[in-house]
């Protein structure tokens, strides 16, 4: 796999090997990746990953922790695909889950 060119980083933390990297090329922002398969992906951090990817002409939100097979970080059986309507009661969730994470 092609070797993308290094992104401009804020943090010395930020900073992840290029053969680690599952993307192919850049688009719109610096964590917006298209995926040799052409799917949408963005990095969470730490070899996790959300992609937005078709089976069987159902669109799905990935979520998932990727792993290290000899260079090339592979899909891991950890993750969970969302169905666009999950993805909208999650995201309707945020506020609450971000009051509660206030009183922890």
């Amino acid at each position: 796999m092609p070797n993308r060119s290094k992104k401009n980083n804020t943090g010395a933390s930020d900073i992840v090997p290029d053969d680690k990297q599952p993307m192919k090329k850049k688009v719109k922002s610096d964590l917006t990746y298209r995926t040799q398969d052409s799917e949408p992906t963005w990095d969470l951090g730490k070899n996790r990953f959300v992609k937005l990817s078709d089976f069987k002409g159902q669109t799905y939100i990935n979520i998932r922790e990727f792993y290290d097979a000899n260079g090339t970080l592979k899909p891991g059986k950890k993750g969970i695909a969302l169905t666009p309507e999950q993805w909208q009661r999650l995201r309707a969730s945020v506020d609450h889950i971000d009051e509660e994470l206030k009183k922890k």
